[in-house]
């Protein structure tokens, strides 16, 4: 089977499963706040927390500047890094947590890695209100950039698909991953533009922090939602180059891995 008939039956598996999808989102979205007194609320509360942390260190004791107000810049950076990041800490474990359906039932398995980022694109979708809220608050008007606001979510969007099943393979034929990947995942952050703009590093750090694809990303949020200007051309369209290749490979590995799956629990 050819490289391209291989990717039109796994686009076809997910059509023809698309129904099992929505009923496990249905499942975890209610699984994940039942019994939970704030619900949706700590969809807010992290990256609302994280940044009035953050917003006292770079404000009050170590000042930095940018270029909107440092709350502003810290949540957006916030608000779309907890999406990637819980994404992943979701999928790393979502084909070992279902280990009966993966050795029982057949179904397309990336479906369980989907389920974990559709969930929490719910929780993004939830704490997006807050965002507008802090655009209101600090007087930051809508510019027509702010259309290219779905094709940045996209972008991201395929980038955390295609890492969210590399983890969760990767989990399931080697447990210790998901241990190693907490602390990749913090070292990451830091080499991301969450809470300062990495273009202040110089060097080779500092062009490997740009080239970091998340970078790319975050900043073309922060471009198209407070600058009123398009995504930086060079690093953001290095950023959905990658994106798109993980993506695909990703996707087409975990695919032909899947015979492999039964094999490994």
């Amino acid at each position: 089977m050819t490289f391209t008939q291989t990717l039109r039956e796994m686009v076809a598996e997910q059509l023809d499963y698309r129904e099992l999808l929505v009923q496990m989102v249905r499942r975890d979205l209610a699984l994940r706040y039942k019994q939970s007194v704030m619900g949706f609320g700590w969809a807010i509360f992290m990256p609302l927390v994280n940044t009035i942390v953050f917003s006292v260190v770079f404000t009050r004791v170590a000042p930095i500047d940018v270029d909107v107000p440092y709350p502003l810049y810290a949540f957006c950076g916030f608000l779309f890094w907890n999406f990637f990041a819980s994404s992943l800490r979701f999928a790393v474990v979502a084909l070992t947590s279902n280990l009966t359906l993966v050795t029982k039932v057949f179904f397309p398995r990336e479906i369980l890695s989907f389920v974990a980022l559709i969930v929490c694109a719910v929780d993004l979708a939830v704490a997006s209100v807050v965002l507008l809220g802090l655009m209101i608050y600090y007087r930051v008007p809508p510019s027509p950039f702010l259309l290219l606001l779905p094709v940045v979510f996209v972008v991201q969007l395929s980038f955390t698909t295609g890492m969210a099943l590399f983890v969760s393979m990767g989990n399931l034929f080697y447990r210790d991953v998901k241990y190693l990947f907490e602390v990749l995942l913090t070292v990451w952050m830091f080499a991301t533009s969450v809470i300062y703009p990495v273009e202040r590093v110089g060097g080779a750090i500092g062009l490997a922090m740009r080239l970091n694809p998340m970078t790319g990303i975050l900043d073309a949020y922060r471009a198209v939602l407070f600058h009123n200007r398009p995504p930086d051309a060079m690093f953001f369209g290095w950023a959905a180059v990658v994106s798109l290749l993980t993506l695909i490979v990703a996707w087409w590995t975990f695919h032909e891995a899947e015979f492999r799956f039964a094999e490994s629990i």
